[in-house]
Order: C-alpha cells, then structure tokens, then sequence
C-alpha cells in the first residue's frame, strides 16, 4: 500500500514484457493470475470491474459488457481470439465451482481483494525479474492505453482520442500524461539541446 501523500503511480509494461509474463505464468501453473494479467491488458478494466467479473460473462464469448463499477458507464468489450482461447484454457486448468462463480477466488474462496492482488503482483515483479519500476493492478490500464497508442502509428493522435473516451479522461492531455507520454515529451526536449 502506497503511504498517504506519497508521489508513487504505476507503470506500464512493454507489451512484449506484458504478453511473455502472462505465458510464464501459464507455464507455471499460476492460471488465475497469468488470466488476470491478460484480462487486464487485453481490455483496459480497472482491478474494480476485473474482480467483478464472472466465468459466464467471458467464456466462448466474441464480445461482452459491463457497467464499470467507478462510472457506472456500460462498455463493451470484443474479445480478442488468443484471449478467448487463453480464457478457455485457464477456465479448464481452475476448474472453477461453476460457470457462475467469480473468475479471480483465492484458496480462501473468497474474491481477492485489490491490496493482495497488488501484493503478488510485487511477488511476479521480484520473481520474474519485470523491467518496471511500479508495477500494480493499475499498471496492466496503463500497458492496455500505451499499446493501443504504439499500434496505431500513423493514426496516433485518433488512438488518443478512443482511448480518452475508452479511460473517461476529460482531455487528450490527461491521457496522455496516464500513459507516460506527456512525461516523454518533456523529457525530449532536453535533447534537443546541444553544445
């Protein structure tokens, strides 16, 4: 938990990071997590909205909605096919209680709370050695928004745009300091500079 006043936020993953991480997880059999990590990337959800879901708004399913929990807003989500398929293989290897049943409970068979997600997400940093200095349940957000905005090049300045509408930010500016652009920016201007 972050101490009262303090200046810390999240990172974001590079995606290649992002997507190796969640293999790795896979590979070693830490399913709810390495689910919870490309549910998180793949959509952009706040942990809120990620812990309420359930197996039978996301399984065999192209697309699905949700009404965000912060701004009680509705948004649907189409879902990628590797992600419906890592979906599928994760639902096989937790064997949940049922289809109705929460897609993130701990062995308490309670739903994690998000001060222990983040807990064990510091666990995944240190053990897998992640390339982020801040890294949280709001860090997969923030790789979802940096992504979106890597992939469109060319169409960048419209990727802003959808992703301020997609995030609820008042401003393209907003986003682009939430992604880690604005910062980059600023920074560039230092060099710039020569002797």
């Amino acid at each position: 938990m972050s101490l009262k006043y303090s200046n810390t936020t999240a990172d974001f993953l590079q995606w290649d990071e992002a997507m190796n991480l969640v293999r790795k997880l896979s590979r070693d059999g830490n399913y709810k997590m390495s689910l919870f990590i490309a549910i998180g990337c793949f959509t952009g959800f706040r942990i809120s909205d990620i812990l309420a879901l359930r197996w039978k708004q996301i399984l065999n399913v192209d697309e699905f909605t949700i009404i965000e929990h912060k701004t009680k807003k509705k948004r649907t989500i189409r879902v990628n096919p590797q992600l419906k398929a890592h979906i599928r293989e994760c639902y096989e290897r937790i064997n949940p209680v049922g289809i109705n049943a929460p897609i993130l409970i701990s062995q308490k068979k309670t739903v994690y709370s998000i001060q222990r997600i983040n807990d064990i997400l510091k666990e995944i940093k240190a053990k897998y050695k992640l390339k982020v200095n801040n890294f949280s349940c709001h860090s997969l957000r923030k790789t979802f928004g940096r992504q979106v905005y890597n992939m469109n090049g060319e169409n960048a300045e419209l990727a802003l745009v959808k992703l301020m509408e997609i995030f609820n930010h008042s401003s393209i500016t907003v986003t682009k300091r939430y992604i880690g652009l604005r910062k980059e920016e600023i920074l560039q201007t230092y060099d710039c500079l020569s002797f």
